[in-house]
């Protein structure tokens, strides 16, 4: 791990800082930014050329710390935690990029700032679409409308939002919806369907990839 500033998040990075494109990613909810599904995609995206950056928000690095399970954060410090990761991160050169993303809720918050903070594409990894069980307290207003170029993963069967259900949402055109083949939240598959869970984040780094490299020549 390693941080520029005592201040802030420390910070797991995967390739090289002269990378023309930085993508920083946070965690869900309930895990760690060095999870599995985390570390797959940040080595993935790495293999791509690009310079992935991970971190922590305060509840999660507190935990990491002292053992103990705590809750989110409320979303003010979430969000305040995203600008000043991103402000200190930010290319000083035209020619380099920056997107910014996350895991389920990392994705989330990530979303509620995109267009305030001036980024070139925002990654979703999962987005949680409403809470589990509670189809009607949905959590797209901001997607109607959002501006920023927009990249979600979505498993087929994710109980935060499956397919049958996000079809009939009215979202931003700036959004592409990637479905990953009978994936749950995190894209795992069950059995009988002949994927599996490292198959679907192969597809999921893969539909990144096309997604950066389409931004590019615009």
């Amino acid at each position: 791990m390693t941080t520029t500033d005592p201040n802030l998040p420390e910070l797991l990075v995967n390739g090289s800082k002269r990378a023309d494109l930085t993508i920083l990613l946070a965690h869900g909810a309930g895990a760690a930014m060095d999870t599995e599904f985390m570390e797959v995609f940040a080595a993935g995206l790495a293999d791509c050329g690009w310079r992935v950056i991970r971190f922590e928000f305060p509840y999660m690095a507190e935990r990491r710390r002292t053992g103990k399970r705590r809750p989110p954060d409320r979303e003010s410090i979430l969000r305040e935690t995203w600008k000043q990761v991103i402000d200190s991160l930010k290319p000083k050169k035209k020619k380099k990029k920056l997107f910014i993303g996350g895991k389920s809720m990392g994705g989330r918050i990530a979303s509620l700032i995109a267009d305030d903070v001036d980024v070139s594409g925002l990654v979703c990894l999962g987005y949680p679409f409403h809470p589990i069980g509670k189809p009607d307290r949905l959590r797209v207003d901001h997607l109607k409308t959002i501006q920023t170029s927009t990249l979600i993963l979505q498993g087929q069967r994710d109980v935060m939002g499956n397919q049958d259900e996000v079809s009939k949402y009215d979202l931003s055109r700036q959004i592409e919806l990637c479905w990953l083949p009978d994936g749950d939240h995190s894209f795992k598959p069950r059995k009988s369907s002949g994927q599996t869970a490292k198959k679907n984040w192969r597809t999921g780094i893969e539909a990144i990839e096309a997604f950066a490299k389409s931004l590019a020549r615009q």
